[in-house]
């Protein structure tokens, strides 16, 4: 049979497909990704097979533009799953390049937009900058106010300008805003929607996503805005990861698009409160089809009441809602305002994601208020062409947008020449730079790239911000250029001190100096609003002390939604006080305050903030690998000027293709969960990620490990590392102070002694014919170890352990501050009592022995039938005359104070009606601090405090007893072991 010949102009898909995996190929391999390199093939999933997150698909689609000289549709690139349908899309393209032009020219990667001109200023399309209904309503007490008052005073001026594509921009004027607004207020009026409650807002950059919001805010409700899936054909497994959310904040109606009402059945049976799943295009259509205005609502929002609730985490475990109040968000947008001197002329452009804070308070709400335009793309336009987002500055004039380091990095890197000829960036005043690290390295590559082109270096404000405070807490002086510190590695890394360099130290920067660190200002306290730096004493650090960020003023949060224990870890001074605890590390500076680092583990990529333990989660959930031993953490990737994601996982797997096959599963979940795949997951055989004694993962060790190359790598003996750390802890005693050196010289002492006194120990409890020998081997050997290393235990109150109901079982609680506290009550009131350990200590070498053979609890953290089990088994101990001591803190830090206690023993005690011993250790912490390998001399104060009896009430009473309890003894081991409570 005689096959047809192709027209020499008609593209050839097998080419195409053969150009497609060999620039796919070269990209893995300078990505380091082997596995996924060989895995090129057309079926390739690009996120779970090949492992490309929006960035890598953003370079893939710039080197395959350069190789054929074309551009895909922003669709394609953002639902396009498999390289089968990349090359389809291509070949489309190709053909109908073909077929409407018989020139064989190439069309450039980013078509310049029509009205990108030299004289900009006269387009038609440019935002109006009618001045005469530009005043701010500072007499606003909630954002309906707003909404009324820009409707009435300019009600024809565009406010909205939405960019897809390369197509002009649609204007949205403030009265068709309202005009939406009120359709969508009306509709979920009758659903029932008023004052203070929740709606879930899972919807793209677009029309529908601003005329919602805006809507609900009419109906007197509280806007969730939550990550918009961005490929429709997996909105079913993405709603049901986003169901934590949904379910914590007592979401009553979900507002999203149409091929999101497949998942209402999913949905419902895990989100109780969830009433509606409605499209945006439903809550708009009859009465803007119309053109009709609905009747207006009665406004009445109160300032107090909820404006939004910002979600920072929860698409798995305990996810966290920031409450922020109509007066929160107007404090921070009216200080924005002013920091910013917000002028009538002023034109903002924007990409940023709206359920993002940074894209819906800044970017949206900001000039809402302040009644300016803005020129809004989608994070998909931009990230599929970075030049639209410069291209929209030119072409409307912007003088003010804002974009995390990553996207300033990505337009120096990724944009060509030809894609910003004649482009003029003079227009803008200030460029914000936030919501991740600023690398000052990125700002000088930006502004040599772009100032040809107009940009002028002192537009750069690189500012601080969270969720917590609304969104902005800190920002530089407006006019000048940022500014910089070098300050002497060696000397912040010992002792957070930020000294200085001279001039011509500081020039060594530039040519990567190890020795030389850069911070830049994020500047001063927003106006009314107050930024301090804290020490580890809890005092205000001196000048260029790095120490913990604090901040309050008017902005700030009151909590966290439906989760008081999160709420109270914010106010480290106690609410009344207001300061809250940012989680991050500075330094003050003549005013300025320089971001160093964070405390938290929150790993900031491509502007987003990725939490590890909800990554660990979902890889821990992956077939073969180990439970419990899965790190997730971020490492700084200059070229990219963001951070990676990495992931490291153990496995029993030996086999090199099932290890991909994790690895590839790992990368499916976690992309599906967050929306970002990890940039690179390690595989590692069983116990090769550091851990603690007790069994805790050692995030920042691990990531140490893998940045030196050595994760993996094969361990010493233990006994050989053990001399390894003895030697060094000699040799750096040797190297400090007598005092130093011979408390280093104690520690090596203790730590030698114990390792020689465990074993025959272990022997004589092992081979123990009862618990009660056991018991008595065992608190006699350690009161002998004790005092071979000069501690001295004096126990004061013992009167107290037989006065509790004349000597019968009984709760002890004590507080928890070292690993030290089992081996000294042990050896000060015996073991005449269930000690509750976690399930790994239990499984310790050596340790796990002494628990067992002296009938110990124990149990695992992570199940809750477990804990349950727990509970039961502690109840029925005290019901046959046993004894049970708890630790209710359930863990400890090197902070001194006493943590939260929890319920547990509490409980138990009043089901029993057993009484409550306090016990308050002093000493311990000194003894053996967390984090510390060497014992230090310390005399030990054990305080048994008089017995907390319980009172006989009825069941509905129960919880207010317990509660009770739980506060009495933990203001009593407090007092007595002169802690502060936490």
């Amino acid at each position: 049979m005689a096959t047809q010949a192709r027209h020499p102009g008609q593209p050839d898909r097998s080419s195409i497909e053969a150009q497609v995996f060999a620039v796919a190929r070269d990209l893995l391999e300078e990505l380091g990704s082997q596995h996924a390199r060989d895995a090129v093939r057309g079926s390739a999933q690009l996120d779970r097979d090949l492992g490309l997150g929006s960035l890598e698909r953003v370079e893939l689609l710039v080197r395959l533009g350069r190789r054929f000289g074309t551009s895909l549709p922003d669709r394609v690139v953002a639902e396009a799953n498999t390289l089968d349908e990349v090359v389809a899309a291509l070949t489309d393209v190709r053909v109908a390049e073909a077929s409407s032009s018989p020139n064989t020219e190439v069309a450039p990667l980013i078509a310049h937009p029509p009205a990108l001109r030299q004289s900009p200023t006269t387009t038609s399309d440019a935002p109006s900058r009618d001045a005469s209904s530009s005043a701010a309503p500072y007499w606003a007490e909630t954002w309906q106010d707003v909404l009324r008052f820009r409707a009435d005073a300019s009600a024809t001026r565009p406010h909205l300008f939405l960019s897809e594509d390369d197509s002009e921009a649609q204007p949205i004027t403030f009265a068709e805003l309202y005009q939406g607004a009120q359709a969508v207020a009306s509709r979920l009026a009758a659903r029932g929607i008023g004052r203070g409650d929740t709606v879930a807002l899972m919807l793209p950059t677009s029309r529908e996503f601003f005329l919602t919001f805006a809507g609900v805010l009419l109906a007197g409700g509280v806007p969730v805005p939550i990550y918009p899936p961005v490929r429709a054909d997996r909105i079913a497994e993405y709603a049901e990861r986003q169901s934590a959310i949904l379910h914590n904040a007592e979401a009553r109606l979900l507002g999203t698009f149409r091929e999101a009402e497949l998942v209402a059945k999913l949905l419902r049976p895990k989100v109780p409160s969830l009433q509606h799943i409605v499209t945006a295009a439903d809550l708009l259509s009859e009465n803007t089809a119309r053109g009709a205005a609905s009747p207006r609502l009665p406004l009445d929002a109160h300032s107090p009441d909820l404006a939004l609730l910002q979600y920072t985490s929860g698409s798995t475990g305990n996810p966290k809602g920031v409450q922020l109040t109509h007066a929160n968000l107007l404090a921070n947008v009216r200080a924005i305002g002013e920091a910013l001197a917000i002028r009538p002329d002023d034109v903002g452009v924007s990409w940023l994601p709206l359920y993002h804070d940074m894209g819906l308070i800044g970017a949206w709400l900001m000039p809402l208020y302040f009644g300016i335009p803005v020129v809004v793309l989608s994070p998909v336009s931009f990230l599929t062409r970075p030049a639209r987002w410069l291209q929209a500055l030119h072409r409307h004039r912007g003088t003010i947008t804002a974009a995390p380091n990553f996207a300033y990095e990505l337009a120096v890197r990724k944009i060509e020449d030809s894609d910003i000829e004649g482009l003029d960036l003079s227009s803008l005043r200030a460029a914000l730079n936030g919501a991740e690290p600023v690398n000052a390295a990125t700002l000088d590559r930006f502004v040599r790239r772009f100032a040809p082109h107009g940009f002028r270096r002192q537009a750069f404000l690189p500012v601080y911000g969270l969720a917590e405070s609304s969104l902005a807490v800190t920002i530089p002086a407006l006019g000048r250029e940022p500014r910089i510190d070098h300050v002497a590695r060696d000397l912040f890394a010992r002792e957070g001190r930020a000294m200085p360099l001279s001039s011509d130290s500081a020039d060594g920067e530039a040519d990567n100096d190890p020795s030389v660190l850069s911070f830049v200002s994020a500047g001063r306290a927003l106006p009314n609003h107050e930024v301090r730096i804290v020490n580890a004493a809890g005092r205000e650090a001196a000048e260029r002390e790095e120490g913990a960020l604090w901040f309050r003023g008017p902005s700030t949060t009151s909590g966290y939604f439906r989760n008081e224990e999160a709420s109270s870890a914010l106010f480290p001074a106690g609410r009344a006080a207001g300061w809250l605890d940012s989680g991050d590390r500075a330094y003050r500076a003549d005013g300025e305050f320089f971001i160093t680092g964070r405390e938290k583990d929150i790993i900031l990529k491509a502007g987003r903030n990725l939490y590890p333990h909800e990554i660990e989660e979902i890889a821990a959930g992956v077939k073969g690998v180990r439970k419990g031993c899965v790190v997730a953490f971020g490492a700084a990737d200059a070229a990219a000027g963001t951070e990676r994601l990495i992931v490291v996982a153990e496995t029993l797997e030996k086999e090199a293709a099932a290890q991909q096959r994790i690895s590839r599963e790992i990368v499916e979940q976690v992309s599906l969960a967050v929306g970002l795949p990890p940039d690179s997951v390690k595989m590692l055989p069983p116990r090769s990620i550091p851990k603690t004694s007790s069994g805790k993962l050692r995030r920042d060790q691990t990531r140490q490990l893998y940045l030196a190359g050595n994760l993996g790598a094969a361990q010493s003996p233990a006994w050989l590392q053990a001399a390894r750390l003895m030697t060094a802890g000699a040799v750096r005693a040797l190297q400090s102070s007598p005092r130093r050196i011979l408390q280093k010289l104690y520690g090596v002492y203790a730590l030698i002694l114990f390792a020689v006194w465990i074993v025959p120990v272990w022997i004589a409890v092992y081979l123990a014919p009862s618990r009660r020998a056991a018991a008595a081997i065992t608190s006699s050997a350690l009161r002998v170890y004790l005092a071979l290393i000069g501690c001295r235990v004096e126990v004061r109150g013992r009167e107290n352990l037989a006065s509790a109901s004349g000597g019968a079982a009984r709760v002890l609680v004590c507080n928890h501050t070292s690993y030290a506290d089992v081996l000294v009550l042990m050896a000060a009131i015996g073991v005449n009592y269930h000690f509750v350990a976690k399930s790994e200590v239990r499984d310790m070498p050596f340790i796990g022995t002494f628990l067992r053979k002296l009938g110990h609890f124990a149990f695992d953290r992570s199940n809750q039938r477990a804990r349950l089990q727990q509970e039961e088994q502690i109840e029925n101990a005290l019901q046959h005359g046993e004894s049970v001591l708890v630790f209710p803190e359930g863990t400890f830090t090197p902070q001194e104070g006493v943590r939260p206690f929890h319920l547990g023993a509490f409980k138990a005690a009043v089901h029993t009606h057993r009484p409550i011993v306090p016990l308050a250790l002093q000493g311990t912490r000194q003894l053996l601090r967390d984090g510390s390998y060497l014992p230090r001399r310390s005399a030990v104060t054990l305080t048994i405090c008089p017995p907390l009896e319980p009172a006989n009430v009825a069941e509905p009473q129960e919880w207010k007893e317990i509660v009770r309890l739980r506060d009495a003894a933990r203001e009593i081991i407090s007092r007595y072991a002169k802690e502060p409570l936490l």
